[in-house]
């Protein structure tokens, strides 16, 4: 067995969804967990765990809280460089700001820049689990996903593919393109060491039937890949896909006819759904994406996230980096908190930290290896300071319980934090 470690602390054990009953009660605390070879071992007492493996090197980590790595659902890594843009509505932030940084990637060395910036800024504030978006250049899924790899991170991705000319010259594949280079970054990059691909319509408006078709046939050819896309973020944009799309019977409709709604789809945003949206992305299993940061900051609309948890969809939670407003998925957690009260449903602590860790892991079919702290798991992990800031510790000093005081870090917190981050058992950084 290799190099055993066992870090001390707050572990926070989820043994079951906190939407599924009492939330506070969803999870255990136990004193320690040990990891071996990238790998949970087990976790119980510290004391239990010390004679167990008299060999192993403890970490103690105090009263610090031990918890799955975060999990990123739903970002766009080319738009690191742009986050925080000012001022516009999806289609005009589109043009203004988006497409104008993504002609850039056509660059290798510019996308190789930015991967290793972006992945620098999400494990610095305790994710380390990313589903993103690339550009259509496949050397910028080449660059993202070699730059996981070296991190030996968990990542999905996928270049991103638009073929329609509402999208400009110098970012448009073809139909054919966008299958062959698809294909060929699959078989260079899913399931590499703990890599995956997925296929990656922009959304509808940025791609002709025909590519749709393409990309519906790929998934049926390589149905162990993810597919991501976008859905019914902004009103206009669902007037403007019904106008592209005249015979649809609504948005869901442009991807379900092409072979592009199944099971392990992930559809980000999913604010504005028909019900019979709702009813068949519940049938088939998919993956909806909330992104509460970049609903806010575009001005999309408010997620329904109690009524389609409790009508049993698979939800998780994402940055959607760059028109989400944060690396952060403790921002993130706090704009979903936001969010939520707005629709008159007040999140828990334990219900927003299981979004951003096993419900995020388990929309991206990951949920066997990541997101919960559990023998056999792999040991991606954060360590989080409840006292990282003066604001901080005198909230913590006065919380009754652990769940107060990891409410009020969500709330208040950011990378100060992130005391340390493991990625399957190595120190990260």
């Amino acid at each position: 067995m290799g190099d055993m470690v066992i870090l001390a602390g707050r572990v926070l054990c989820y043994e079951r969804s906190p939407f599924l009953g009492e939330p506070e009660k969803a999870a255990r605390v136990d004193e320690a967990v040990a990891l071996s070879d990238g790998r949970i071992l087990v976790s119980g007492t510290l004391s239990d765990l010390r004679a167990a493996h008299p060999e192993a090197q403890v970490v103690n980590h105090g009263d610090k809280v031990i918890l799955p790595g975060f999990v990123d659902a739903h970002a766009h890594y080319p738009q690191t460089a742009i986050i925080a843009s000012w001022g516009k509505r999806l289609i005009d932030w589109l043009n203004t700001y988006t497409f104008p940084e993504e002609v850039r990637f056509a660059d290798p060395a510019y996308a190789a820049e930015i991967a290793a910036r972006y992945l620098d800024l999400v494990t610095a504030n305790g994710t380390t689990t990313v589903c993103s978006y690339c550009t259509i250049h496949p050397g910028s899924a080449e660059a993202l996903f070699a730059e996981a790899q070296k991190r030996d991170m968990r990542l999905a991705a996928g270049k991103t593919c638009m073929d329609r000319d509402t999208a400009p010259e110098g970012l448009r594949d073809t139909a054919q393109s966008a299958y062959d280079d698809s294909r060929a970054l699959i078989g260079r990059w899913h399931g590499a060491g703990r890599l995956t691909y997925a296929i990656t319509p922009r959304f509808s408006p940025t791609s002709t039937q025909e590519q749709l078709e393409a990309l519906g046939a790929l998934w049926a050819e390589h149905p162990d890949c993810l597919m991501q896309t976008h859905l019914s973020e902004q009103t206009d944009e669902i007037e403007w896909v019904l106008g592209l799309y005249p015979e649809a019977r609504d948005y869901l409709d442009t991807y379900e006819r092409h072979g592009l709604l199944g099971e392990r789809g992930l559809y980000g945003h999913a604010i504005h759904l028909e019900p019979r949206e709702k009813d068949r992305l519940r049938e088939v299993g998919a993956g909806l994406v909330h992104c509460p940061t970049s609903n806010t900051f575009i001005g999309s609309g408010l997620f329904d996230m109690d009524g389609l948890m409790a009508a049993g969809h698979r939800v998780a939670l994402a940055t959607d980096t760059g028109g989400g407003s944060s690396f952060s998925m403790l921002r993130t957690m706090a704009a979903a908190y936001e969010v939520g009260q707005l629709r008159g449903r007040a999140l828990h602590a334990a219900e927003l930290l299981w979004l951003a860790t096993a419900g995020s892991a388990q929309a991206l079919h990951m949920g066997h290896a990541i997101g919960t702290i559990a023998p056999g798991m792999e040991a991606d992990l954060v360590v989080l300071d409840l006292a990282a800031t003066p604001a901080l510790a005198q909230r913590t000093a006065r919380a009754r319980d652990i769940w107060e005081a990891l409410f009020a870090t969500i709330m208040l917190g950011d990378d100060r934090c992130i005391a340390e981050v493991r990625i399957n058992g190595r120190l990260a950084g």
